[in-house]
């Protein structure tokens, strides 16, 4: 397969649902209500999938979403009907998904016999609960914001729905599209915060010689700055592996991906900190320039008196925090969200372990 033939996973499951599954629903199930979307894992649905994503889990797939009643009566029967009449392909791509092997990697095949396909029949309800750990139809609290990972929220709020009959997914994720305003402010504060807690290491950790301390450092503050900068311009930050392809779309990068670029590929931290100060600098004033505190000084100065240039980034904390009229978001330590203090893959792709880590570190109101 070349790039001119493929396909982004959209738009084939776009048209896998208007062309073999929609025909098959309408006429096994005519007065059941459905909505149909392709929501949730898979890189594809954050507009990021290429060539490469086709032997991992990609394919035509959807989910298809019922009433919980309709669920219980016809959702056996809807799934044997697609299993017995999909097409063993469907434009160019087998609609039969092998089990994920050994290897980790579920390589699609065609095959005789029923389609193993991967259209999904739910209730909302249910699929929300389970990708979000809570349901957004209804009052969505603190606690819920707080525990659910960008990443998460990012698969949710993007992919497409194709139909929504039940007239549920739209408001749904037009709730989560972004976060209530103070709970915004709140964590740009605690994104500057993780960074003033150690923009003064690159030169110290260099200081005393140790350059692969301040490299790795160095780079946990790149990341840190492109989170930011993704939160500033009102995006969920994906994880790690979509990183640097998200913030790419954010209309800081074209001026400042040369300059993290450059922090990453220096070699001492003389010129690492240099960079480091230029990249501080320019987001800094994409802050002043949101307007959502009073300007604050987006110059780099000495840390204290050592000979470290820093930019002292819990003033942007201490501006953003005044501005938060909410007493329950005011109330909450500086941590932030489950993104902002755990940084393990395995964790953050559990709602019910980021719930529990959340519970267990920040304090809010129930």
């Amino acid at each position: 397969m070349t790039m001119s033939s493929f396909v982004p996973g959209l738009e084939l499951s776009r048209r896998f649902y208007l062309d073999a599954v929609r025909p098959l629903l309408d006429a096994a199930a005519p007065d059941v209500t459905h909505s149909a979307a392709r929501l949730g894992s898979g890189s594809e649905v954050l507009g990021f999938d290429t060539v490469r994503s086709t032997d991992h889990e990609w394919g035509p797939r959807l989910q298809i979403f019922l009433r919980p009643q309709d669920v219980a009566r016809h959702g056996a029967r809807i799934t044997a009907l697609l299993s017995e009449r999909l097409p063993k392909t469907f434009g160019g791509y087998p609609t039969h998904f092998a089990p994920v092997g050994e290897e980790g990697v579920g390589v699609m095949q065609t095959t005789d016999g029923p389609v193993n396909h991967r259209v999904e029949v739910i209730d909302p309800g249910t699929w929300f609960t389970a990708q979000l750990g809570f349901d957004p139809r209804t009052d969505i609290t603190l606690a819920d914001w707080l525990a659910i990972p960008t990443q998460l929220l990012a698969e949710v709020t993007a992919g497409a729905v194709f139909h929504d009959g039940l007239g549920q997914l739209a408001p749904a994720r037009a709730t989560l599209h972004w976060y209530p305003h103070d709970l915004w402010l709140y964590l740009l504060a605690c994104q500057w915060q993780r960074i003033s807690r150690e923009e003064a290491f690159v030169g110290r950790c260099g200081e005393v010689g140790d350059e692969i301390g301040s490299a790795i450092v160095a780079a946990r503050l790149v990341r840190d700055l492109m989170r930011l900068c993704l939160l500033m311009d009102r995006r969920y930050p994906p994880y790690s592996k979509w990183l640097g392809s998200a913030f790419a779309r954010t209309p800081q990068a074209p001026a400042l991906s040369p300059v993290l670029t450059a922090v990453l590929a220096a070699t001492d931290w003389h010129t690492r900190e240099h960079h480091l100060a230029r990249a501080y600098e320019a987001v800094a004033a994409t802050h002043n320039q949101l307007g959502l505190t009073d300007p604050v000084d987006p110059a780099t100065r000495p840390y204290h008196a050592r000979p470290f240039q820093v930019l002292h980034a819990d003033r942007f904390t201490a501006a953003l925090t005044t501005r938060i009229t909410d007493p329950a978001v005011r109330a909450l330590p500086t941590i932030g969200n489950v993104d902002q203090f755990v940084d393990s893959t395995d964790v953050l792709s559990h709602p019910e372990l980021t719930r529990a880590a959340t519970l267990a570190t920040v304090c809010y109101p129930s």
